[in-house]
């Protein structure tokens, strides 16, 4: 597998936000917003499967930034629960046109990349060189930093 880079994890902040801002935000109403996802609720089978599709790559980007298996749980039940409530016909496509559910999963995965200390470095070669030490308190000092991930492991 290919080094991954700060710039990648930046990458996928993007392409994260393009998808929230596509399935669940193109229309904003105060706290509510219309997307993609609301209307293709109301099409039988590609509104599920849009919204399987959309749900997969998202917590497909959370193993790529190596999320904590709390967040990939936490997004997978967002969508989940999306996914569900848009089966039921009708009443639960009422419901789904309103809940966020690709947002909610989106949110979770950004607020894990904003609270990670990411080292372009091999751990064990900062262990080696003491550099561990220095990205250690890196991470202390910045108060949204709650793990450090070695991009080069």
């Amino acid at each position: 597998m290919a080094r991954r880079t700060i710039g990648d994890i930046e990458k996928i902040w993007t392409n994260v936000e393009g998808v929230k801002k596509l399935s669940d935000r193109v229309i904003g109403i105060g706290p509510f917003g219309l997307g993609l996802d609301a209307l293709l609720t109301w099409v039988p089978v590609v509104g599920t499967v849009y919204t399987v599709a959309t749900g997969g790559w998202l917590l497909l980007q959370g193993l790529r930034v190596q999320a904590t298996p709390s967040t990939l749980a936490r997004m997978a039940a967002y969508m989940a629960v999306d996914t569900a409530v848009g089966t039921v016909p009708v009443a639960g496509d009422v419901v789904d046109t309103f809940f966020p559910g690709q947002l909610m999963a989106a949110n979770a995965l950004q607020k894990h990349i904003a609270s990670t200390h990411w080292v372009e470095a091999n751990e064990r070669e900062a262990r080696a060189s003491g550099e561990h030490e220095q990205h250690v308190a890196a991470m202390r000092a910045d108060a949204k930093a709650r793990r450090m991930v070695y991009l080069h492991d």
